[in-house]
This record gives structure tokens, sequence and C-alpha cells, in this order.
């Protein structure tokens, strides 16, 4: 179902660490400018991560009111100007922000202002557009509950819509259309955002998969609690009549963290679904699918178990595991979503559950270098049809991961002897100069298929430049931006010679 023969190599860059003026990566010149630089270094996969808005000050897509819309942040402000719907005047107040960090509480409030003239002039010139009526009635399924989960937001001053009061938390469809109805205004242009994204969003596509380059979107397994999907679909999730969970999501104690995590998303009552013929969630992977080109689903394995944990709990020491239905869930989708192409982001102490899962439905699963080393290895086991790695977004550089090896303050595993490090360096025919490099020449020259680097690793950052650290609040979490300035035309050259050399044009 998801099989394809062909090597393939690409960058994993978030939208948000993308070069450009207005403090945020954006849909706009930064992006077409990566885009014709991964053409011209031989790459044919980006991957983007959730495009989903943010719920909380945490950056993270991860952590979203909605699994449906997109970030209206990321609309190109350039973009927008050059359709005609802003002006040079428009931007004279916009501060000046930083070309190496995402400023967001710096941009919030001069980015809307901008993009609430730009609905104003959408409005004035597209009274009766067709293209914009077709997307509404298109996304109808997700479209109205968010735009009023926005409004009601607005409305009480809180997305926590535990807190709405009786009548707007229970979802009710007749109270919900009588409050549509009623702030028709506002719900417009909630939803005239969303295809402003929808149409700078499919032009850059557009232009990606003209260049033979397919774009990579990511699914988390959860979704929050305070979000548009929970609060219109209660009865999908193990809730108290009150609205408030019941169980949370999370992971055990490991070797990251021997108090295990909580996550504090509300636990899927997997009953409800089924009764459903899972139709909300096939309905959120076709929706996805439109979008992109490939789809890495977060936490797969949560698809076979998944470890549940009291709502009160602060960690995951008291929570137990659950099996889940991902047999019956995803017979049932690739019967509905032809020629759907998913791998599986399949790491951690459920992995061999899903295992199962993975070779029916033909879905690969995913290996990080990092982790592949250690133990008296003498040599990673790489899979040919696994997704490799050097790292991910959630963990170290290759240059942070290596010069931290020993270091028993890092966040991520340890390797304890200098004789692993060297057998390291042996496996890598590395002299621990370039790490980033050797790693990366190590995946491409591998018998794996599809081999994904983090652009940091490209360009040889450490951890400093790291994009998240799980489980913590850190203020640089989700912030790190590409500076075009940071890679020289050596380092394109020489990843476009290997990738010749390792047959992945």
């Amino acid at each position: 179902m998801n099989s394809h023969n062909k090597r393939e190599s690409g960058i994993l860059l978030h939208l948000t660490s993308l070069p450009g003026d207005f403090g945020i990566g954006d849909l706009g010149p930064g992006a077409y400018s990566f885009v014709d630089l991964l053409e011209k270094m031989g790459q044919k996969l980006w991957q983007i991560l959730p495009t989903n808005p943010p719920s909380d000050d945490s950056y993270s897509p991860y952590s979203t009111n909605s699994a449906f819309a997109n970030n209206t942040l990321l609309i190109s402000l350039d973009e927008l100007k050059k359709d005609g719907l802003l002006f040079d005047k428009d931007f004279s107040n916009y501060p000046v922000c930083s070309v190496n960090r995402l400023e967001l509480q710096k941009i919030i409030k001069p980015h809307s202002l901008l993009l609430d003239k730009a609905i104003n002039n959408f409005e004035k010139k597209n009274k009766t557009n067709q293209k914009y009526l077709n997307f509404c009635k298109n996304n109808k399924f997700w479209l109205d509950n968010y735009a009023a989960f926005c409004c009601l937001s607005n409305k009480f001053k809180t997305a926590n819509w535990t807190l709405w009061g009786k009548n707007f938390r229970n979802y009710n469809d007749q109270v919900i259309n009588q409050f549509i109805k009623k702030n028709k205004n506002q719900i417009k242009r909630i939803k005239i955002a969303q295809f402003i994204f929808h149409n700078q969003w499919q032009r850059l596509k557009d232009y990606s998969n003209r260049k033979g380059i397919k774009i990579i979107g990511d699914i988390p397994i959860y979704v929050s609690h305070h979000s548009a999907d929970v609060w219109s679909n209660q009865a999908l999730f193990k809730l108290n009549e009150s609205g408030q969970m019941i169980k949370q999501s999370g992971c055990p104690p490991d070797l990251f963290d021997s108090n295990g995590q909580t996550w504090g998303h509300p636990i899927y009552n997997w009953g409800e679904h089924k009764k459903m013929d899972f139709k909300w969630w096939i309905d959120r992977i076709k929706h996805l699918d439109s979008m992109i080109d490939i789809i890495r689903i977060d936490h797969f394995n949560g698809f076979a178990k998944y470890w549940e944990i009291p709502a009160k709990d602060d960690n995951g020491l008291n929570g137990n595991w659950v099996k889940a239905p991902g047999d019956a869930f995803f017979e049932l989708l690739f019967k509905e979503v032809k020629g759907c192409r998913i791998f599986a982001e399949n790491l951690g102490e459920a992995a061999p559950e899903a295992d199962p899962l993975l070779s029916k439905y033909n879905i690969p699963g995913m290996m990080i270098l990092q982790f592949s080393f250690g133990n008296g290895l003498k040599e990673p086991n790489i899979n040919p049809d696994l997704v490799l790695y050097t790292g991910t977004h959630d963990n170290d550089t290759a240059v942070g991961w290596f010069n931290n090896l020993s270091d028993t303050n890092s966040q991520d595993i340890k390797i304890d002897t200098l004789d692993e490090i060297e057998l390291i360096k042996k496996i890598l025919e590395s002299d621990g100069k370039e790490i980033n490099w050797d790693m990366i020449a190590y995946s491409y020259k591998s018998t794996a298929k599809t081999v994904i680097i983090p652009m940091q690793d490209l360009i040889g950052l450490g951890s400093s430049e790291r994009m998240n650290i799980p489980g913590t609040v850190n203020k640089n979490n989700w912030t790190w931006r590409f500076n075009p300035d940071q890679l020289l035309k050596d380092k394109e050259d020489r990843l476009l010679k290997l990738t010749t050399e390792s047959e992945r044009l």
C-alpha cells in the first residue's frame, strides 16, 4: 500500500523556521527560495511537520486548537501584497524582527492587524468568489465548528470550553447553528483567513511538485483538550459530564524520564470511534492527504496500544497500557483513502505491538541514527524500507548529540564509555570534526530507500539550535529559524554530489 522502490532523500524544516522578514517563516518568498534550494541540492522530499495553529505559548504545532485548521500566522504578507490585498503603506508600523528566531509574541498583533486589512479588501473585491464558496462547502465538516469555536473562545476570553456555561459547553447543533447565524460576519472572516491560507499553500505545493519535490506532513495522533475537535465531538473522547478529562495521554518511565511523561491530551473513546466506522479519523487523514504528498503519523504506536494516565496525575508512573483497535481502523482507512502514502513514527516501548500493523498494511517505520549506537553494537541494523533520520525535531542536533554523548546532564540517551564513542567514529569513518556530515554521508550511502535530515544537521549546528526538547518548557523550543547565510555553497554542492553518488536523484 505504501511501498516505493526509488531511493530518495530530503530535508526536515518546519514552516515557521523558513527565512523571512516578518518574525516567522511563512508561505512566501522564503518558502519558494527553500524549494529552489532543495532542487539545487538534488533533494526530493521536504518534511514540514504540522501546520495547525498552536493552542498555547509553547509554539508547538503538536499542541493545537484544531486538527483540521491551519495556522494563519503562516500566511505570507508578501503574497497578500502580490494578490492586491495589502499595499506598501500598510507595512509602515510592522516591527523589525530577528531572522534567527521566531518572535511569536512580537508579531501576533501586527500580523493579525495586516491579515484583518487583507480580509477587508478580500470582502470588497470578492463578494461572490466561487473558489471561496467551494472551499467553504468542501470543508464544512470541520470549518463551521472551528469558526464557532474561535468566536466562542473570543466571547468567553478562553479556549477552555468547559468554562463556557452549560449552553455552549455541551455541544448542540441547533444552539451552535443559531450562534453562527448571529455572528455570521465574524464567522465569515475566520473562514476567509483559512481560505487565504489554503490558496497560498496550494500555490506553494504546486510549485514544489513541479520541481519534483514531495511534501511530507505530520499528523499527531492526539489532539488538545481545548480544541474545536474535542468540544464538537465529546463522545469520541474519555470525558466526564462536565467535559473534563478522565484519562490523559503520556508515556511510561524510560531512558529519557524515570517518572514517565504526561502529555495532557484526552484519550480516545475508541469504542465510539469504531461504532462510527472511524469517520472522524478517516476525515482527518483524507483532509491532510488532500494537502500534502506523504503523511507521517506521529506516535503511531498508539494505534496498537497506548499509555493511559489518570487525568489528575503530573507524571506517568500510575498509567497502564490499553489496547487500541488499529487493525480495524487501518482496514477501513485504506479502503476509503486510495493511494495514500503513509509512514510511521514507531519509536518507544510499544513498538513491537505496532509491528504487525506496519507489516500487514505495508507502512514503513522510522529509524533514528542517533539511537542506533551503543551497547557494543558494531553496525546499525538498517532495514531498507524504514525511513532513516540522522535525528528529528525532538532530538539534539547531530553535533550536539555527539558532543554530549558522555554528558550526564544531557537530555538525551548517553553513551558512557570512550570505547563506544570510538566505535561510533569507526563505523561512521569519522574523526569527529564533521560528525554531522559523516552521519549524513553514512545515511545517504546506506541501504535505506528514504533518508531525511534536519536542516540543522546539514548546516552543522550545535545543541543551542535544536528545535525542541520534549517534556520541557524552554524559551527556545520551536523558535529556531534557518538563516540562509548559515549555509555556504560548498555544503550545497557537497550534498548534491553525495545525493548523486548514492543514487538518490
